[in-house]
């Protein structure tokens, strides 16, 4: 059958190392940290008093035509969309048939905080309540930009930002819709930092992915958002394209809460269906963006997955994490990682694994340690994987103006 090609034409971020997507990419490659001590709470009792802050974020209310100022990962997902729309050159009658998937973790953590802390002290705020309502995002793009296409939100953990951006993808490659938002959005809250160490994900010292003396995660706080559209009508319209989206899986280990299955074999068979769903070989990947969390187990898992698919060509292609640089960004982190995917097959450099320290002997991959790499890409895999054992891929490519695997 006939199967419609998708393509990237618009791309907007926040993240710790800056508010858009040039900062973010620039201080990225530049091998630099967006994590520090936390200043927005009081982060006493924490497994870790340090994570990812956005710092430089700014919102006005008047410039997207509200009163009173939404929840802040909101506030970092409207940021961010406003930038990808604006990249990519839509404008009105573009946005009215275009449709959304979001992704997050906690939805409005921030609001509630504060809803709580009102009926404490006998000050309740409503706008508040309904600011924690996870589909209060969906509404606020919606009207924002007067969306009219399909929309729904995600939380599977964290997958979910990888997941969304395969979601949209299918909505568009099956017909039912020409453009697409795809956005992932969390924002750092007490309650939700409280919960991760407490099932000591989060590390007690730093994050350091793949590197022997790892102990953990760090998080961190942000939104990423990518425009998808059908290839021929962006072509029509002169759109730029970043790349094509080729194909993405989704499935769940069914294996425990927090802990990797034996081997990694559930990202090893989201892997090995991404790339089936792509029509793409495995030794026709050039570089993978790893889910990398710098955990003890789930590294070595993810690193022994990628081995089953790729065999000896694994040692061969450079497979980096940039958490050591901006933290987990939890639902935001699949959105971001796929920006950063998108950002090395434009300049054709490879972000590094920062703050890499020790060789690990189940840890033997080429993780780009510290320096960012030019290198010639030509086809990219985005892994996430999330508690509760959702694993996504997302597969990556340049833009070509036919297309083998059309015909399947």
């Amino acid at each position: 059958m006939n199967r419609r090609r998708v393509v990237v034409t618009g791309l907007g971020a926040v993240t710790p190392l800056g508010d858009n997507v040039a900062d973010f990419w620039q201080r990225l490659v530049a091998g630099e940290r967006g994590i520090k001590p936390i200043t927005k709470f009081d982060p006493t009792g924490l497994r870790n008093e340090t994570a990812g802050e956005v710092s430089s974020c700014e919102f006005h209310c008047q410039e997207f035509g509200l009163t009173d100022p939404p929840d802040e990962a909101t506030q970092f997902l409207l940021s961010a969309a406003h930038q990808a729309i604006a990249d990519a050159d839509l404008g009105a009658e573009q946005l009215t048939d275009t449709g959304m998937v979001l992704a997050t973790n906690f939805g409005g953590a921030t609001s509630w905080e504060r809803f709580v802390d009102g009926m404490i002290r006998e000050t309740p705020q409503p706008h508040h309540f309904t600011e924690f309502r996870f589909d209060s995002a969906v509404a606020h793009l919606r009207d924002c930009w007067t969306l009219n296409g399909p929309s729904s939100l995600l939380s599977i953990a964290c997958a979910s930002g990888t997941a969304a951006v395969g979601y949209a993808f299918d909505l568009i490659r099956s017909g039912q819709v020409d453009i697409m938002l795809a956005a992932g959005h969390d924002a750092l809250a007490p309650s939700h930092l409280a919960g991760l160490s407490v099932l000591r994900t989060m590390t007690a010292e730093d994050i350091r992915p793949f590197s022997k003396n790892r102990s953990g995660t760090l998080f961190g706080e942000g939104a990423g958002a990518v425009i998808l559209e059908e290839y021929d009508s962006a072509q029509e319209r002169g759109a730029r394209l970043y790349c094509e989206v080729a194909g993405w899986a989704q499935n769940n280990n069914a294996y425990h809460i927090t802990a990797p299955d034996k081997g990694g074999a559930g990202i090893s068979r989201v892997l090995d269906a991404a790339l089936a769903d792509a029509g793409v070989d495995s030794m026709a990947i050039d570089y993978i963006n790893a889910h990398g969390t710098g955990t003890e187990y789930h590294d070595p898992a993810e690193t022994q997955a990628i081995k089953t698919i790729l065999s000896d060509y694994a040692y061969e292609i450079g497979v980096s994490s940039i958490k050591g640089a901006i933290g987990h960004l939890m639902g935001a982190a699949g959105l971001v990682e796929a920006i950063a995917t998108v950002k090395a097959l434009q300049d054709q450099v490879m972000p590094p694994t920062v703050n890499y320290e020790e060789p690990d002997p189940e840890c033997d991959l080429d993780y780009v340690p510290n320096e960012a790499r030019p290198s010639s890409i030509s086809c990219a895999a985005t892994i996430s994987a999330g508690i509760g054992g959702s694993n996504a891929c997302v597969i990556l490519r340049t833009a070509r103006a036919t297309d083998p695997t059309n015909e399947v």
